[in-house]
């Protein structure tokens, strides 16, 4: 019997197990339900009731699913010929107990349709220029970030590969160019960090205007309105800015610069290594009040707002004071010596330290809308860091570990429930770990079979976590995969998904939202970089690429993922589909990257 949350996104496909009496005596059944939740502008919860039956027999028991002839033998769309009830099932074979049936039954994992995002004509699609933790996966399947277009850049901004980059959109198949600032020769770059519910990006853009120091483009703190259009929110008196989360009430939070100079700013000195330029200062913008110094911690004169709640919470970091430390971090200062930085919470016009663990260097990783936010905290000598959670009420807490002395915490859900990876004994291999809510003792969540590590990096409203499993050091590249982790089990995601010869899930970077959608990277074999989309095939995902088995006239080879590969996904934008693909008037986005007919249905194969 499945005794979960039946009211949660997605829906439950499971059994029920039922109990009653004829006659005085106990009889027992089974009943097969399905429940699907959709939250929007209205919130809307179904139920439907495919199948029951019981054992005639008093004090019988009956296996989930079994009818007269056998557990398979029922019509999930009616009751056969009409009966209002179940015929009843012989004692034969030995039945299978309600409770443990169903268990099996909800733990298996779905299967997913894959789609490649494309790029804009280049190369590479890029998760993050910034360094600090994004959203680039919305509901509804919507994706958001950088990618190659097909210019060459010849101040190469951000890019190995010397391509200009730029923020785009995707959603239901149609890949929209967002555009950048103007200025300059026009050949500017963006990328976008954060997407919100209503379809607002923030990122960055440049503007045409180069630094004369670094012979590097300024860039500016932009945000993008659900329709594409782009805004430089300004800055504190300076040139650089980032735009680097936004909430669904339209605040932005980032870093951006003031004239006041500054030798261990961000921009200049944390980046570039150099002892120049001036301040960078936390913000939060809104269209009513404009931009808004948050301030610092004690004496310091640095900080960068890193994500904004549904509340208008804000969380990230700040110097505490002016004075570098002798102990150059990765974590703080890009390997330079900085002044100490530690986590903040700001909320209604108040920064509040939340401390560390006796080092010189506080990360975070992520917050929830209940304001409890996670990172990880360098203890006593800055070699050691180790996770942490902290709310309001109970301030900062160690995480627990799995015998070794190295961890840190990657996501965090609205129930509080927290992930990351924590060293073994030894600290030479780690594991990806889940530490529920009002807990501090450590899930370890495994390996798949065939690699030695896990790392989590994202964790959803249901608790599913997605991450990596690697033989390396780090996460991506050809010796790692991709994971998802739900139901007490984990498994490779390159293993539910239609076969994709010359494409490596590998997990570098992963996010999932509500609705079980994974948006992870991948490694071509040609060597290129490119976002994939994992859309769950359920009821819940019909709309947006789970199709039914058949398509009629459609060949075999123009099937789900395998159209992937069949077309060009740098083709698949705005500019060159039909004007009804692009409306959505005459074609319907079906799991692949090609518009079919809006009667038809593409295949799941």
């Amino acid at each position: 019997m499945f005794t979960g949350n039946w009211v949660i996104r997605g829906g439950v496909d499971g059994y029920l197990g039922l109990k009653f009496k004829i006659h005085g005596k106990d009889h027992y059944g089974w009943a097969h339900v399905k429940t699907r939740l959709t939250i929007g502008h209205y919130t809307w919860f179904w139920a439907t009731l495919t199948g029951y039956a019981y054992e005639t027999t008093a004090g019988k028991s009956i296996k989930a699913g079994q009818t007269q002839g056998g557990a398979d033998a029922w019509d999930e769309e009616g009751f056969g010929n009409g009966a209002s009830a179940r015929s009843p099932v012989s004692q034969t074979p030995q039945p299978i107990p309600v409770s443990l049936a169903a268990q099996e039954h909800h733990a298996k994992h779905h299967k997913y349709n894959l789609v490649d995002i494309g790029t804009l004509g280049g190369p590479n699609f890029f998760f993050n220029f910034s360094g600090y933790p994004n959203r680039l996966l919305g509901n509804s399947g919507t994706v958001t970030g950088g990618v190659d277009t097909s210019i060459v850049d010849p101040l190469c901004f951000n890019n190995p590969d010397c391509f200009t980059e730029h923020a785009f959109k995707w959603q239901e198949g149609v890949l929209s160019d967002l555009g950048a600032l103007p200025g300059g020769s026009g050949n500017n770059n963006s990328q976008a960090f954060w997407m919100n519910h209503r379809g607002q990006t923030v990122g960055v853009s440049t503007n045409g205007s180069v630094d004369p120091l670094l012979n590097y483009p300024f860039y500016r703190a932009v945000l993008w309105s659900g329709h594409g259009k782009i805004k430089d929110l300004g800055t504190l008196g300076g040139q650089y800015g980032v735009s680097q989360a936004i909430n669904n009430r339209g605040q932005v939070v980032g870093v951006t610069a003031n004239a006041i100079p500054d030798p261990y700013n961000l921009f200049d000195y944390i980046i570039w290594g150099i002892s120049a330029g001036t301040q960078s200062r936390a913000f939060l913008w809104d269209k009513e009040a404009g931009m808004q110094d948050l301030g610092t911690l004690g004496t310091g004169n640095d900080a960068f707002a890193e994500y904004v709640n549904e509340r208008g919470q804000v969380a990230g970091w700040s110097y505490t004071n002016t004075t570098p430390n002798p102990v150059a971090t990765f974590d703080c200062g890009n390997g330079n010596v900085v002044p100490t930085q530690d986590p903040f919470f700001w909320e209604k016009g108040i920064m509040t330290d939340l401390g560390t663990f006796g080092g010189n260097c506080g990360v975070v990783r992520g917050m929830n809308n209940k304001g409890q936010i996670i990172g990880f905290s360098y203890l006593a000598g800055d070699v050691v860091y180790q996770p942490f959670r902290w709310d309001k009420k109970e301030g900062l807490k160690d995480l627990g570990l799995l015998g070794g002395v190295y961890g840190a915490t990657y996501g965090i859900n609205d129930a509080g429930d927290a992930t990351g990876w924590a060293d073994l004994a030894g600290d030479v291999l780690n594991h990806a770990v889940l530490w529920p809510n009002g807990t501090t003792i450590p899930t370890d969540l495994g390996v798949v079979t065939g690699y030695a590590q896990s790392i989590a990096n994202a964790i959803n409203s249901m608790s599913q976590i997605v991450g990596c499993v690697t033989n390396g050091p780090r996460c991506g590249g050809s010796s790692t995969a991709a994971f998802l982790w739900e139901n007490g089990d984990m498994v490779d995601l390159n293993t539910v998904v239609p076969p994709h010869a010359g494409v490596q899930l590998d997990g570098g970077d992963d996010y999932i939202n509500d609705e079980g959608e994974i948006l992870t990277s991948a490694t071509l074999s040609n060597g290129e970089r490119h976002a994939f989309l994992l859309i769950p095939r359920d009821e819940s995902h019909s709309d947006r690429g789970e199709c039914d088995e058949n398509v009629k006239g459609a060949p075999a080879t123009a099937q789900s993922s395998s159209a992937v590969f069949a077309q060009n996904p740098r083709a698949m934008t705005v500019d060159n589909l039909s004007a009804g693909a692009r409306m959505g008037a005459h074609g319907r986005y079906c799991g692949g990257l090609h518009f079919v007919d809006p009667a038809k249905r593409c295949s799941l194969r």
